[in-house]
């Protein structure tokens, strides 16, 4: 029975190796959206929010009154609800009507809530995306490392080839004969280093996306084109401050609603009482109004509470207009230095780099130069390439966070 199931199992484990979906840029964003718990909280606020919505500005549930008014408690005639005339078996309806401005700023109230859980929504939403986006390039560029040594890893072990020929042939030094074994130790150093970095890089994509950040990758990062003259004058669209607009408002309504209490209220009850059967059924109407004679007391501290919470979200979107202004300036000035150090790396640095390898190579090979000098020139470009893939990495990054936190959300 093994014997049958064995294979079974071992081809539908291969067709779920060839059904695996590379994971692209554009997928693995969709993937973090989809199962980020915190973007599912924020829909379950807004939901909340507008559940909540329904009900505002509608009037107070009425109330049912029942009871017995008039009935004796001394006297032939106590506990008896029907000798006395006086005596009445009452039922009655109350409505309370709350001043038109404040159901006004209640609604308004419940508007900037609805507002404000969409606000929260588009923060973290910014968020999801921008570590989602930040783990997948950071996967690519580790892969291109370990890509990079992998093929350092070849051209040494021919290069250990060409060093036995020349030691067959009576060139060279004697120390040529260790030194590629000494550059294939520290190569295996740096191939640890660049395996280590992937798992890192790969467990964090993993921390967003769950199994799917270990699918194998496709495509390459987006290049973003960001606009300087765009951002600079609408550092206002990061969404963390466009949160602010929503609690403004709702702290505006708030103080709508507390100016509102210094107006009266007013009630209605409607009531039907019953007597004993030898007098008649009355019908009894009344109206209610409140009287807010110690607004000094009670209203006005309110007022002034809400006017000063306003101040406060006021003072708060200020001070975190300068972070995010300093943070920005910050980030444009690093972005516009790793462009230009990117530019001399591969204008210069690199080809520069390569032509002197290929010099000391050719040197070594015709027996004008030393093999140490070949390494040393390879080391060279080894350590100018690494240092292009980590700028180029900390870049598409930086690129990256400024368009998920400014560019889709300006005007």
């Amino acid at each position: 029975m093994l014997a049958r199931i064995f294979p079974l199992l071992v081809l539908l484990g291969s067709a779920a190796v060839l059904n695996a979906e590379p994971l692209t840029f554009d997928a693995a964003l969709a993937a973090a959206e989809r199962d980020s718990p915190d973007l599912a909280a924020q829909r379950a606020a807004i939901a909340a929010a507008r559940a909540a919505s329904r009900a505002a500005g509608t009037l107070p549930d009425p109330r049912l009154a029942v009871g017995v008014d008039n009935l004796p408690v001394t006297g032939a005639d106590r506990w008896s609800l029907d000798r006395d005339f006086m005596t009445m078996r009452k039922v009655g309806l109350m409505q309370e009507f709350p001043n038109a401005a404040r159901r006004r700023a209640n609604v308004d109230e419940s508007d900037a809530m609805i507002a404000q859980s969409e606000a929260e929504r588009r923060v973290h939403l910014a968020t999801v995306r921008t570590s989602a986006a930040a783990a997948w390039i950071n996967v690519w560029y580790a892969q291109q490392r370990l890509s990079l040594l992998a093929e350092l890893r070849g051209e040494n072990e021919l290069l250990a080839a060409q060093v036995q020929s020349q030691l067959l042939a009576n060139r060279g030094a004697a120390t040529d004969a260790v030194l590629p074994g000494q550059e294939a130790a520290d190569l295996a150093d740096r191939l640890d280093e660049g395996r280590a970095g992937l798992a890192k890089a790969r467990a964090g994509l993993r921390r967003l996306l769950g199994p799917a950040g270990d699918e194998p990758l496709a495509g390459e990062p987006p290049q973003w084109n960001v606009d300087v003259a765009q951002l600079r004058p609408h550092v206002h669209a990061h969404p963390e401050l466009a949160a602010f607009g929503p609690q403004i408002a709702g702290a505006q309504a708030r103080i709508h609603a507390a100016e509102a209490a210094t107006r009266p209220d007013w009630g209605v009850e409607l009531a039907y009482a019953r007597r004993a059967a030898a007098y008649s059924d009355m019908v009894s109407l009344q109206f209610t109004i409140a009287l807010p004679l110690f607004r000094g007391s009670r209203q006005d501290p309110l007022v002034d509470a809400s006017r000063l919470a306003l101040q406060r979200l006021e003072a708060e979107r200020s001070n975190m207009l300068r972070e995010h202004t300093e943070t920005l300036d910050t980030q444009l000035a690093d972005l516009e230095s790793m462009g230009n150090r990117l530019e001399r790396a591969s204008s210069q640095k690199l080809p520069l780099a390569q032509q002197k390898v290929k010099l000391a190579l050719a040197g070594y090979q015709s027996n004008r130069g030393d093999l140490a000098a070949v390494l040393a020139a390879r080391r060279e470009w080894l350590d100018a390439r690494w240092a292009e893939l980590q700028l180029r990495n900390q870049r598409d990054v930086l690129a990256t966070t400024l368009h998920y936190s400014y560019e889709e959300t300006a005007p």
